[in-house]
C-alpha cells in the first residue's frame, strides 16, 4: 500500500488523482502507525518549511520518516524537507540529505518561480536504485511552483534546473527520492515520473 502523507501542507487532491489515473493502490494518512507499515510513501507539500516540520513533529512523523526503508518520494516542499535545514527561519528539516535549502533572490528574478521549466539529468551511475528519470527525454519540461530551492549536492542530485542559477530538481539517496516540480501537474511526462517511482525497488 502506498501512503500519501497528510500533514496539512500537501497537495493531496491532485496527487491522489494522478495515482488513481495510474491505477495505484493508495491511502491518505497522517498516522505514524499507518505510515510505518507502508510499501511506499509520498510526501507532497506546498508552503512553509517551518509549518510543515512543526506539523510532522506534532504528528509524531519525523522519526518514522527518517527510519523508512521503503521507497519514498518528496514532492516540491517534500523534496526540500529531505535536506538538513531551510533558511526559512533557519528551520531544521529531516536531515536525510546534506545542505541548506535557500530562497531565490527576488532582487534578481521573479519569486516565486512559477511555470514550466526544464530538467537536465546528471550522471546517475552512483544511484543505481533510482529510476525516476528512466525514459524521460533530456531537457523535458515540468511544472514548478516554489520560492525556495535545493542545492546541487553530488552524488545525490540527479537532475538540475536553471532559474537565476542552477538548483537541484531531482534528488535521491538510497530509498529517498525527491522532485522539486509537481509531477501530478506536469501532464504525461509527470505521470511517467510517478510511474517510475511506483517501479522503484526497495533497497
Amino acid at each position: 500500500m502506498i501512503v500519501v502523507i497528510d500533514y496539512k501542507a500537501g497537495n493531496l487532491y491532485n496527487v491522489g488523482n494522478a495515482l488513481k489515473y495510474l491505477n495505484a493502490d493508495f491511502t491518505v494518512s497522517g498516522d505514524p502507525a499507518v505510515v510505518s507499515q507502508a510499501d511506499r510513501v509520498i510526501l507532497p507539500g506546498v508552503g512553509s518549511a517551518r509549518a510543515a516540520m512543526e506539523s510532522l513533529t506534532e504528528q509524531g512523523l519525523v522519526e518514522v520518516l527518517q527510519g523508512l526503508r521503503v521507497p519514498f518520494l518528496g514532492i516540491c516542499l517534500g523534496l526540500q524537507l529531505l535536506f538538513e535545514v531551510s533558511d526559512e527561519a533557519n528551520t531544521p528539516c529531516l536531515g536525510l540529505l546534506p545542505g541548506t535549502v535557500r530562497r531565490f533572490d527576488s532582487s534578481q528574478i521573479k519569486v516565486p518561480h512559477i511555470g514550466w521549466n526544464q530538467v537536465s539529468s546528471l550522471d546517475v551511475s552512483s544511484q543505481p536504485t533510482s529510476t525516476l528519470l528512466k525514459g524521460i527525454p533530456e531537457e523535458s519540461f515540468f511544472y514548478f511552483v516554489h520560492s525556495y530551492f535545493a542545492p546541487l549536492v553530488s552524488p545525490f542530485t540527479l537532475g538540475k534546473t536553471e532559474y537565476g542559477s542552477w538548483f537541484g530538481s531531482v534528488v535521491a539517496q538510497e530509498n529517498f527520492h525527491g522532485v522539486q516540480f509537481h509531477p501530478e501537474r506536469s501532464g504525461e511526462i509527470g505521470l511517467k515520473v510517478l510511474q517510475n517511482f511506483l517501479e522503484v525497488q526497495a533497497s
